[in-house]
């Protein structure tokens, strides 16, 4: 390697003062080694399970802070006190009022019967209480869920030919569900969840709307015919032939008319905040009036549908009902997953916008194993897959809830429904379960964000409108693969065509920054500043870098005047976390064409890894110990030295 010396004639005071400055080269290049993959994964599942800053062994202290780590509860529950329970009681019974039609409805969504809503609101509340670290997140069935499920499980077995099987599978996707939200707590891998980006999960949410509305249509309608796809355009095309065969216009007149009286109870309760209790009691009022309307009316006995017997009782255990072997395993595992994804996302999401309003943190690894065990015990207890509701939560919040509390409240009453009151529910017609659910449909649709989306970045936008068309005129599958799809080409794109910026520094200080950003930012002359705007330096973009660098080196080299030409190139890496072989090889490219120009390489900042990685690969040997710097300000004083009328090399 050749190398570029100054004369000592040339040399000033400065330069003498400057040279006793001390050198971080070493500080760069002598830190420990990064810690392996195996020391990163034992590290997250101990802080997983242990709170932060216990650094004693012992096995009893380990055993307690264990347990508080897994159940918070035991934290909390030493300050819960009478005024605290008086809230949550309240919450909790008027979360109940909202949650029992709600489960029922979202049950007749999934293709299940009545009383597995009602299951899925008793022992998956009550696993989160002890577990779960949102204060105001209600647990229970939702219908995003619920349309996952049945979309996909009668791909697999109809519910209609055999509801038995689809049952059993329905357990067996909540098991997996369970297992998979589990892991991702524990292996700290909630970055899965960020597959879906938030405008994916904005397009998919208000896609599922819309399907889950026009579902909603045989049970409004009152429609023995359906279709089993999702499609907007096999349910409209279903809808159509449906209405010019004979129908009774009896069903629609009870499911809009109380539709109607949800809406109007809500609107009322969102102008007056201290109503809040009529957007909770409007479903219940309606179930128990139009139970009471038919019943009187005998409107059975007129083409009104009702959904007739529901079991009452505890919750049966379904653990001999999982099916572990047979053709439909890796199906089973497939939704699972997916609804695992899908019911992370809606459940953390809604429970950090509420911990941000009460002023507290939320922690995403707890709340997936909570929502993991909870799902686990939900599968052998006769429930599927639960999350956290928005609706409910927003009522649950509103009803003053102070912690979990209110969700074994709920439980406990569901369980006194379940007991005493299945058996008022057989004349209450299906087509006030369908606005029920409808009713809660409008908070799923945010125009107002996705017009944000499109003013911000456009290629989230695609993203926001593939999710949405592709649940809309294809299916959910379709919608979340869109998404992820486009998502994931985004990141390629920015990964394989990374900026590459040159560095100026601001007049009067240390600062160096882009200078298409700052023009005001003023370059140095025989000095190139060049920052790799980039997060992984790898196969992906090695080339495109390497030649982009080359590229403005020569460009600069060529153009500049003769007593400005190119003495030195610093390269800022703070922004490149990390590097792989093909990384390091364009590195050894850009410094082998920098020695052809006699041209000195020096690096600026590099990260953890990537110094590690470089000292490993000798590219450290072969630029120089002492070019390797901590910051861009130090690279660039010992590249410059001392200048009076012309620039020298270093």
């Amino acid at each position: 390697m050749e190398s570029f010396t100054i004369e000592p004639t040339h040399i000033s005071e400065n330069v003498v003062q400057e040279s006793s400055r001390p050198n971080t080269a070493n500080l760069v290049l002598n830190v420990p080694e990064p810690p392996s993959i195996r020391e990163k994964l034992s590290l997250s599942i101990k802080e997983a399970i242990l709170p932060r800053g216990n650094k004693s062994f012992s096995l009893l202290r380990w055993t307690i802070s264990a347990l508080r780590g897994l159940f918070p509860v035991l934290q909390w529950g030493r300050q819960y006190d009478f005024k605290s329970f008086r809230g949550d009681l309240m919450a909790g019974v008027t979360l109940a009022s909202l949650g029992i039609p709600q489960s029922i409805g979202y049950a007749n969504l999934a293709k299940l019967d009545p009383q597995y809503g009602l299951y899925t609101s008793v022992v998956p509340p009550l696993v989160y209480a002890v577990m779960g670290s949102s204060r105001e997140l209600a647990i229970g069935p939702v219908a995003v869920v619920s349309l996952l499920l049945s979309s996909m499980v009668q791909k697999v077995v109809d519910p209609t030919v055999d509801p038995i099987a689809y049952t059993k599978l329905v357990f067996t996707v909540t098991l997996f569900a369970g297992i998979f939200q589990a892991s991702f707590g524990l292996f700290r891998l909630g970055f899965l969840v960020d597959f879906l980006s938030h405008a994916a999960i904005v397009g998919f949410m208000a896609g599922a709307a819309i399907v889950i509305g026009t579902q909603q249509l045989k049970g409004l309608l009152g429609i023995t015919h359906f279709t089993n796809n999702t499609d907007v355009v096999s349910v409209t095309k279903s809808v159509w032939l449906a209405v010019h065969q004979p129908w009774h216009p009896n069903n629609f007149l009870i499911g809009c008319s109380f539709l109607i009286f949800i809406l109007i109870a809500r609107f009322m309760a969102r102008r007056n905040k201290k109503l809040f209790w009529l957007t909770a009691i409007a479903p219940l009022l309606s179930v128990i009036l139009s139970t009471l309307l038919v019943f009187v009316t005998r409107a059975d006995k007129h083409g009104v549908k009702i959904i007739q017997h529901v079991n009452g009782g505890l919750n049966p255990n379904s653990a001999k009902q999982i099916q572990l072997t047979g053709p439909y395993l890796g199906e089973c595992a497939k939704i699972g997953l997916i609804c695992a994804v899908i019911a992370l996302t809606e459940a953390i999401a809604v429970g950090r916008s509420f911990a941000s309003i009460k002023g507290y943190q939320l922690d995403g690894n707890k709340e997936m194993m909570a929502m993991g065990f909870m799902n686990i015990a939900g599968s052998i207890s006769s429930c599927y897959v639960a999350t956290g509701s928005f609706s409910r939560t927003a009522v649950n919040f509103s009803a003053g809830c102070k912690t979990t509390v209110s969700n074994i409240v709920m439980s406990i009453t569901v369980i006194i429904a379940l007991q005493l009151l299945t058996r008022f529910l057989y004349y209450t017609p299906v087509a006030i379960l369908a606005s029920i659910i409808l009713s809660a449909l409008p908070g799923l649709i945010d125009i107002k964000e996705v017009c944000n989306i499109w003013q911000v970045d456009k290629m989230d936008f695609l993203a926001c409108s593939g999710a949405f068309l592709g649940v809309l005129f294809g299916s959910v599958e379709i919608g979340l693969l869109a998404a992820v799809v486009i998502s994931f080409a985004k990141v390629l794109i920015l990964s394989l065509l990374p900026h590459i910026e040159i560095l100026g520094r601001i007049q009067g200080t240390d600062i160096f920054c882009s200078m298409r950003q700052y023009p005001v930012a003023s370059g140095t002359p025989c000095l190139l500043l060049i920052r790799i705007d980039s997060f992984f330096l790898c196969f992906m973009n090695a080339n495109f870098i390497r030649g982009r660098i080359i590229s403005l080196i020569k460009e600069k080299y060529e153009t500049a005047k003769a007593t400005e030409k190119i003495q030195s190139v610093v390269i800022d890496m703070s922004n490149v976390m990390n590097i792989d072989t093909s990384g390091i090889t364009a590195l050894g490219e850009i410094h082998g064409e920098l020695v052809s120009l006699r041209i000195q390489l020096a690096i600026a900042n590099p990260a953890w890894e990537v110094i590690n990685k470089m000292k490993l690969a000798r590219i450290v040997h072969k630029i120089g110990a002492t070019w390797i710097f901590l910051t861009v300000g130090e690279a660039v004083e010992a590249c410059l030295g001392d200048r009076k009328d012309n620039c020298f090399a270093c």
